[in-house]
């Protein structure tokens, strides 16, 4: 991949979340206040305390869970094998990557093979999807990924509608050679895409003007409910385009948690049959100590039912 994709991921994304509301001026204090009533009402479902997750009526669990090595990247520039290592013992059987650390991707298949894991999944950004498309999918089938995923948008790319109907073509046209491959292309969400532009919200043109088998979904749930819709809404009125979701939870004050510190009611969302979820990737962009934020969000989901 020829461009890094850090800015489509933490600080980077989060300001360029800041700076589109606070551009706003008035609209964005009553946005706020809409919010608080949206949080308390439209989205109480999906936003509930702790103890709601482990709801004994749930039946099922999550049978290999994933994590998004975003999360870990500070371990990962360090050291790769010691940190799949770790993650490992932890007890996760899934990788999602986000680059590959200075390892060819062959590299990491042998490193994969021996720990036991796979990695289903791969962001990358419109740059690598642009200009070396072969290369992007070489390296994913080296690697052993099933899914490709858009990572998201950079500001400059995504200023209006037509910003996104020039998207439309371009996903088109990777997503094809994708299937050609034999590999599935996806587009992960933040909160922009669920923010009306021009009197739409941009993640409905994506879902209604991209042919299904070419493109799903990996929902990102915090996202979702950032930008104050329901996840289900969306569950429900695009069935089972959502095989891949990141699992990432909100605090009280609206910033992420460690999965199990915050109030996404996950059994909720996960309990959604016709959603098509298959892969669950645990994500923290802001960590305290991301091993640790690793280990805590693996032993609570480990033991969630839904």
């Amino acid at each position: 991949m020829s461009e890094s994709i850090t800015y489509l991921h933490g600080i980077d994304c989060a300001c360029s979340e800041l700076s589109c509301r606070n551009a706003s001026g008035g609209k964005n204090m009553k946005r706020r206040s809409l919010l608080k009533g949206m949080a308390a009402a439209s989205l109480s479902p999906v936003l509930a305390s702790c103890s709601t997750d482990s709801n004994t009526t749930y039946k099922r669990k999550i049978e290999n869970l994933g994590i998004q090595l975003y999360t870990v990247r500070d371990l990962m520039e360090i050291d790769v094998p010691n940190t799949l290592s770790k993650l490992a013992k932890i007890g996760y059987r899934e990788m999602e990557f986000a680059g590959y650390f200075n390892h060819s991707p062959k590299e990491i298949r042998l490193l994969l093979d021996d720990l036991g894991l796979i990695a289903p999944s791969v962001h990358t950004n419109t740059q690598s999807m642009r200009e070396s498309p072969e290369k992007l999918i070489e390296a994913s089938i080296d690697v052993g990924h099933k899914y490709i995923v858009l990572a998201g948008l950079r500001p400059e790319e995504r200023a209006s509608l037509d910003d996104y109907y020039r998207h439309v073509d371009l996903i088109t046209s990777f997503a094809e050679k994708c299937q050609a491959a034999g590999l599935q292309f996806a587009y992960h969400n933040h909160a922009y895409e669920f923010q009306d532009l021009e009197g739409v919200r941009p993640i409905d043109l994506l879902l209604t003007e991209i042919d299904p088998l070419l493109m799903q979904l990996e929902i990102d749930f915090y996202w979702v409910i950032k930008a104050g819709v329901d996840p289900i809404e969306y569950l429900e009125k695009y069935p089972g385009r959502f095989p891949l979701c990141h699992v990432k939870d909100m605090a009280v004050d609206g910033s992420m948690a460690d999965v199990g510190d915050g109030r996404i009611n996950f059994s909720k969302l996960f309990s959604y049959d016709l959603s098509g979820l298959k892969h669950f990737f645990v994500e923290n962009d802001y960590p305290v100590d991301s091993m640790t934020s690793a280990e805590k969000s693996y032993s609570h989901l480990s033991k969630l039912n839904f």
